[in-house]
């Protein structure tokens, strides 16, 4: 743990067992959605299905990039991971990203995608607005997972025909905004 760490978030008005317990919820959501979206990406099948399926890979991809992005900062501020992933699961923060019941819809492949999504954006939202001007560090970890989730919002909704979002799938680049936590 980095005591030096914990001492100046507490003292920044934090309550840090509060902020690891959401960084805990939220580092199983990341877990687990890189989980469900194997299976659902493995089901995007089809004339349909092939266009969204490499965009579901890089979401997929970059979910597991902030599960170990969190990580550290969850033991750096005395935090620790469950030993049973059973319970791992069970406390993400957001409910988990199941193939639909039927496994050929491909628009309710993409609701479950961005729904998913969605509540990704809204939990580290919620962490910004916890952190914002006392955990630097947390804070700064929380808006680059916060912008990559957001760019993944964007691009399923684009698909549900919700509107344009202005956002591009990125081309050979993964995490451009958490891959300096991830080195």
């Amino acid at each position: 743990m980095a005591r030096v760490a914990r001492e100046m978030v507490e003292k920044a008005g934090i309550n840090v067992d509060q902020l690891v317990e959401l960084l805990v919820k939220n580092a199983a959501a990341e877990l687990t959605t890189y989980y469900y979206y194997t299976i659902l990406r493995c089901n995007l099948i089809g004339l349909e299905g092939e266009g969204i399926k490499e965009i579901a890979e890089a979401a997929r991809i970059e979910d597991r990039n902030h599960f170990e992005a969190i990580v550290p900062r969850i033991y750096e501020l005395g935090g620790k991971l469950p030993e049973d992933m059973k319970i791992f699961h069970d406390m993400s923060a957001c409910p988990p990203a199941k193939l639909p019941e039927d496994p050929t819809n491909v628009k309710e492949i993409l609701k479950v995608l961005v729904e998913a999504e969605r509540c990704a954006v809204r939990g580290y939202t919620h962490i910004c607005n916890m952190t914002s001007g006392k955990d630097h560090r947390t804070y700064d970890l929380a808006l680059a997972i916060l912008n990559e989730e957001i760019e993944h919002e964007s691009w399923f909704s684009e698909f549900l025909g919700e509107g344009p979002s202005g956002h591009f799938m990125r081309r050979g680049e993964t995490s451009p905004f958490v891959s300096k936590f991830l080195k």
